[in-house]
């Protein structure tokens, strides 16, 4: 008998990337009812997901000529200019408030990550200084808040309004990000800890070259979460900025499409009938759906690893 085994009959010697993984062995073969199913609800739910986002671009690209015969939203296109794209990055109050939001962003994300890993890793190590007691205060905020006016009366009392730090400070830290990267922290084998300490090194270098380094997936996530949730915040800047200069695209976009207003530098456009508004209030949606749609596949990879062992381990 030849020492190697034979490949069963129809096997593959490799397993294709896209391909589905194996299945154990006491779980039977999906039916093709099932399948059929399942995809049909799959497909269900893509379209409810692309059909507006598809309206919104075809609609932001139209000739206002081809808006006006549709009478509002377009489904099918019949032309593109890029028109009003061109005017809102041109200059005048969007492209200002793109500025702001990806300042903001990046600004914000760093300052948010440090904070987080930081705290997180110093909870991960029962043996710090006042582990249980900041854990228990941390927990707290989760479920027990000041409410809105007395937040409102710290950041004044602090001298943030009308300051872009206050579109970051007061939302910088979520518990729950914490939490899920101290689990995450906690489950990194001690031994590789110990075995690091033994031969010289310092929490800092332990943090950077160990910690950091096998924690890329959850690091990839929570630094999503908090990019995404800096690109779309809008409650801050509404009630703690008044200078219509400072505030970010996602506001602005509020402004042009609830309240119907013309951002600063087309109102001349608009008025002489050479750009549509509703493809204005469109192309806006448009830029501020970019950032997200961008970077998300890119990270997407890392949900299971990064959210599931962040989230159980500990």
């Amino acid at each position: 008998m030849s020492a190697v085994a034979e490949r069963p009959a129809g096997a593959r010697k490799g397993r294709s990337r896209w391909a589905a993984p194996p299945r154990p062995v006491w779980e039977e073969e999906p039916a093709k009812a099932g399948l059929a199913a399942k995809g049909l609800v799959l497909g269900i739910a893509c379209f409810a997901v692309l059909f507006p986002l598809w309206i919104v671009i075809v609609t932001s690209l139209s000739p206002k000529k081809v808006i006006d015969d549709t009478g509002g939203l377009v489904v099918i296109p019949k032309g593109i200019t890029f028109i009003a794209y061109q005017e809102l990055l041109s200059g005048g109050q969007v492209q200002r408030a793109a500025l702001v939001s990806v300042g903001v962003t990046l600004v914000g994300t760093l300052f948010s990550m440090t904070v987080s890993v930081l705290c997180a890793y110093g909870l991960s190590r029962r043996g710090s200084l006042g582990h249980r007691w900041i854990l228990m205060t941390l927990l707290a905020t989760m479920f027990f808040g000041a409410g809105l006016i007395p937040t409102y009366l710290l950041v004044q009392a602090l001298g943030l309004t009308d300051t872009y730090l206050a579109l970051i400070l007061p939302s910088a830290v979520s518990v729950f990000n914490i939490l899920v990267l101290r689990g995450f922290f906690m489950g990194i084998s001690p031994e590789l800890l110990d075995s690091a300490r033994i031969d010289g090194a310092g929490d800092w270098r332990i943090l950077r070259q160990i910690v950091l380094p096998l924690s890329r997936a959850v690091l990839a996530v929570i630094t999503l979460f908090y990019a995404v949730g800096y690109w779309s915040a809008w409650f801050n800047a509404s009630i703690y900025l008044t200078d219509q200069t400072m505030m970010p695209l996602q506001n602005v976009m509020i402004q042009l499409v609830q309240k119907q207003e013309r951002p600063v530098g087309l109102s001349a456009q608009i008025n002489t009938g050479q750009l549509s508004p509703l493809a204005v209030q469109m192309a806006v949606m448009v830029l501020a759906l970019v950032p997200v749609a961008v970077l998300s596949p890119f990270v997407q990879k890392h949900f299971r690893k990064g959210m599931l062992t962040g989230a159980v381990k500990g």
